[in-house]
């Protein structure tokens, strides 16, 4: 560290909860690297999460004789944490400049000078390296899918600069997981998975540009690029269709997998909770903004839920039916 350390608390419109429980208990030492790596704001972990999550229940649902997989579960959400860490840093890195000049990013610990670029560089390998560990843990298409994410991961900090759509590369990002969830349990590929993917997408382009309304003035000052500039008041439509042909894809993904009924109602339910959000969203208003997209965690549990709940293996093994 070169000795500077910021106040997150002095800056009202910081992203920095200084008051979260990570930051109470890590070591002095350890603090700006939790902050650097978002361990107080963990609503991207969950949302890199759930793709895995969604698609390993869809492969154990298509390998009903095996035990269900619990602990890839186990794996992808030390590997989600761990992902989520590496791209923010990498995001920072990148973004350092751009970071300085916008007050809900100024404190971040790499703009502030509280952790240096070369911390943020070792910081980074550590990540990474840690990462590729659990995935030898899998099987090799896994292991090759999963190694090639970082072709996503670490140009998605530059969309912003030559594209008014980086949201929708963060959906190739994001929702990779959907690809490696199925291939992790059943050791190949189908159309399941790419259908989750399609549908991840979708839903990362609705979330995101809901996300990217906080910053919108500043954006604009600076010239950074984002959905929510380029749909500006016309964005409820955008989100109706992005999160309508997320619905569909994750149906499609579900039928084609055979779930039975209950997944129909968890889809329902996915779709009560997406019509909510664009109904009471208030894009000038930041804060409802960050509420909407942190909201999007509920929409996660809703579809594993409903998955699950459709799986035949469950209805076997737990409920004795055919």
């Amino acid at each position: 560290m070169n000795g500077t350390t910021p106040s997150p608390a002095g800056n009202t419109a910081s992203d920095i909860r200084a008051d979260h429980w990570v930051l109470r208990l890590a070591p002095r030492a350890l603090r700006p690297y939790c902050r650097l790596a978002r361990f107080d704001r963990p609503i991207g972990v969950w949302l890199l999460l759930f793709p895995g999550w969604w698609s390993i229940a869809l492969g154990d649902a298509v390998t009903p004789a095996a035990a269900p997989s619990w602990l890839l579960y186990l794996y992808f959400g030390i590997g989600a944490l761990l992902m989520r860490a590496a791209g923010c840093t990498v995001n920072d890195i990148l973004d350092r400049d751009f970071d300085g000049r916008v007050a809900r990013t100024a404190d971040r610990p790499l703009p502030s000078g509280e952790v240096s670029l070369l911390q943020a560089g070792l910081f980074l390998l550590a990540l990474l390296l840690t990462s590729f560990v659990i995935l030898l843990q899998m099987n090799g298409l896994t292991i090759l899918l999963g190694a090639a994410s970082l072709l996503l991961v670490f140009p998605y900090p530059l969309m912003k600069r030559i594209t008014y759509w980086p949201q929708a590369w963060l959906g190739l990002t994001f929702s990779w997981g959907a690809l490696i969830g199925w291939t992790a349990v059943t050791g190949g590929f189908g159309w399941p998975p790419v259908l989750l993917y399609l549908g991840g997408i979708a839903w990362t382009l609705g979330y995101d540009t809901i996300y990217a309304h906080q910053d919108k003035e500043d954006d604009a000052l600076i010239g950074v690029k984002s959905t929510a500039l380029r749909f500006g008041s016309a964005t409820k439509p955008w989100l109706i269709g992005f999160y309508a042909v997320a619905l569909a894809l994750f149906g499609l993904a579900g039928a084609a997998t055979g779930l039975l009924w209950p997944f129909w109602v968890g889809l329902a339910a996915v779709a009560l909770h997406f019509l909510w959000q664009v109904a009471d969203l208030k894009m000038d208003t930041p804060t409802d903004c960050l509420a909407k997209f942190k909201s999007n965690r509920i929409a996660g549990w809703l579809l594993l839920a409903g998955i699950l709940a459709g799986s035949p293996w469950l209805h076997a093994w737990v409920l004795g039916a055919p």
